[in-house]
């Protein structure tokens, strides 16, 4: 038995995983769990699910429950700054064999650090979403993450919502729907339950709110949009303009340093990306609105982020894990145009 163990963790609002990786950087474990935001659940139950999973993933690859993991590093979706202190405590108080030390990002960081130790943008499309900026020198630069009463623009929540919208709207002749509501509206009666407008209201204003039900209806327009729904497909044409939107935000405060190869690394995280021959054509349509001297490399995770989250952890204690980033995703799509920028022609 290897003495010296890390571990990081992937925690999504809806599902979260654990992974533990010997000295040799290989991953010993793998281990689901439930969702680890701490604004949907709190931090104790936060606390709660990932003792869990570390507890389950202890015993799954054969190690004591008393081994203290050398470093774990949680890469949590809604973590802060503002939370980290709290976190740990609560860790540490409520299971002492844990681990030595913490490393707290949110996922945004251990997305890029599963891909790149250079740093990169990553553009989060689940249940909410986000988009981070890491450049070479460690600052940071964000859009989004604001929640779904500030933001998740382009999420499996707000391309939900924004079908919800649009039935209601179109049913008050508030804003006419461009195509027909017919196919939107049944879906969104068979995932909730429901009859009426009125009865959808209990999940949005009761005290039962459930952000991860809501989003759930994507995954269902996709389905229609596939099958040729008109109203579906402008649904995810205009998220891809909204999760544009999110990187040309971000372009002028990428570093020199980090497009050196001519690309910026953007890694595309979260279920919504499944569904990228929908999101394509808004995606384009924006990013050709602005132009940079460099293409954009969209790359999917082909391995959990909870292996940055350890990388992370690993680096924090100056600890020499091996690791083989090529092996953690694909890229799908390259972007480039020449449009112009600031009246500047870029060729």
């Amino acid at each position: 038995m290897t003495s010296t163990y890390i571990g990081g963790v992937e925690g999504g609002a809806t599902h979260s995983k654990l992974v533990i990786c010997d000295e040799q950087g290989d991953v010993v474990t793998t281990i689901a769990g439930l969702g680890t935001n701490h604004w949907q659940v709190g931090i104790p139950e936060v606390v709660r699910r990932i003792i869990d999973m570390a507890t389950r993933a202890k015993a799954a690859a054969g190690l004591p429950q008393t081994l203290r993991l050398k470093c774990l590093g949680l890469s949590l979706s809604g973590g802060g700054e503002d939370s980290k202190e709290a976190l740990e405590s609560e860790l540490r108080s409520a299971d002492p064999n844990l681990a030595e030390s913490f490393v707290i990002t949110n996922d945004t960081v251990g997305s890029i650090a599963t891909v790149s130790p250079l740093g990169g943008v990553v553009l989060i499309s689940g249940t909410g979403s986000n988009a981070l900026l890491k450049n070479p020198d460690g600052s940071e630069f964000n859009c989004g993450g604001w929640g779904h009463m500030m933001g998740d623009e382009g999420s499996a929540w707000g391309i939900s919502y924004r079908a919800m919208k649009t039935v209601f709207d179109d049913e008050d002749n508030f804003v006419r729907s461009p195509h027909p509501t017919n196919v939107v509206w049944r879906l969104i009666k068979e995932h909730f339950s429901v009859e009426t407008r009125h009865d959808l209201l209990n999940f949005f204003y009761a005290k039962h709110y459930d952000k991860p039900l809501i989003a759930g209806l994507c995954s269902k327009l996709a389905k229609a949009a596939n099958e040729g729904d008109r109203l579906s497909q402008q649904l995810f044409t205009e998220a891809g303009r909204l999760l544009a939107k999110h990187i040309i935000a971000l372009l002028p405060r990428v570093s020199e340093d980090l497009v050196r190869s001519g690309e910026l690394s953007i890694v595309c995280v979260g279920s919504v990306w499944q569904s990228w021959d929908l999101l394509k054509m808004g995606f384009v349509k924006e990013m050709n609105t602005t132009s940079v001297n460099y293409g954009l490399a969209l790359k999917r995770l082909t391995r959990t982020m909870a292996l940055g989250a350890s990388y992370m952890a690993a680096d924090a204690i100056q600890f020499s894990l091996p690791r083989d980033y090529a092996k953690n995703y694909e890229l799908f799509h390259t972007h480039h145009n020449s449009a112009a920028v600031n009246g500047r022609k870029i060729e």
